[in-house]
């Protein structure tokens, strides 16, 4: 027998993603949509958004990271993307509360 439905709250009208942003911040999804009639999708051709940066390496640094990755054959910038994430999340596992574009995220 299936559950009765309830009546859900209708989903405001945002001006902005921020201001849709800080709505959901502070509001439960559940009372505005119905998530037992949800899909999976997926979304295969999204890359996640890139910055390009000009980084200053010692010589010697750069060599050495050039070699760890012709051995393992991969691109060096993509093997210093792996160093940088692996090691800002182990700083943030070690240092408590973590910040989250200005604000602090709850563990």
């Amino acid at each position: 027998m299936a559950k009765p439905s309830r009546k859900l709250k209708p989903i405001p009208k945002f001006t902005s993603e921020a201001q849709e942003r800080r709505f959901w911040e502070r509001h439960d999804s559940t009372a505005h949509v119905d998530w037992a009639a949800a899909r999976f999708v997926r979304f295969s051709n999204l890359k996640p958004s890139t910055e390009t940066i000009s980084l200053r390496l010692p010589a010697g640094l750069l060599a050495d990271l050039k070699a760890l990755a012709n051995k393992q054959d991969v691109p060096y910038q993509s093997l210093l993307k792996v160093f940088l994430a692996d090691r800002v999340a182990r700083e943030w596992r070690s240092s408590g509360p973590r910040r989250v574009r200005g604000r602090e995220e709850q563990r």
